[in-house]
């Protein structure tokens, strides 16, 4: 008795859902209609600000003026180890040249024939 009680139920709402009335209409021709665009936009997104000014605003911020403190100082360090690399370097060149000068002798070679 209960399954043909739940069929009658289904059946009974099948025959409603699958009506061949029309749907109400939500959005009548009739109403108005804005003449611009609605949809919301947000402020960053793309399209939304011109590439320009979101550079200006990402330069502005403090995290930004940091990194490129940051990299500046990073830079000046790298540029100051290669000088005193270099330094070095020549340092050492002078002191081998130098060494070298003093180990080879004066005197002439002797060509034997």
């Amino acid at each position: 008795m209960k399954n043909l009680l739940f069929a009658g139920f289904i059946f009974l709402g099948l025959m409603i859902s699958c009506s061949k009335k029309e749907p109400a209409d939500f959005y009548p021709t009739d109403s108005a209609k804005a003449s611009y665009d609605t949809v919301a936009v947000d402020s960053f997104s793309a399209g939304a600000t011109s590439i320009d000014v979101v550079r200006q605003i990402r330069m502005s911020s403090q995290k930004y003026q940091d990194s490129v403190k940051e990299a500046l100082r990073l830079q000046e360090e790298e540029k100051k180890l290669k000088e005193e690399l270099e330094k070095e370097n020549k340092k050492k060149a002078e002191d081998e040249k130098k060494q070298k000068s003093a180990e080879t002798p004066a005197t002439p070679e002797t060509k034997t024939e």
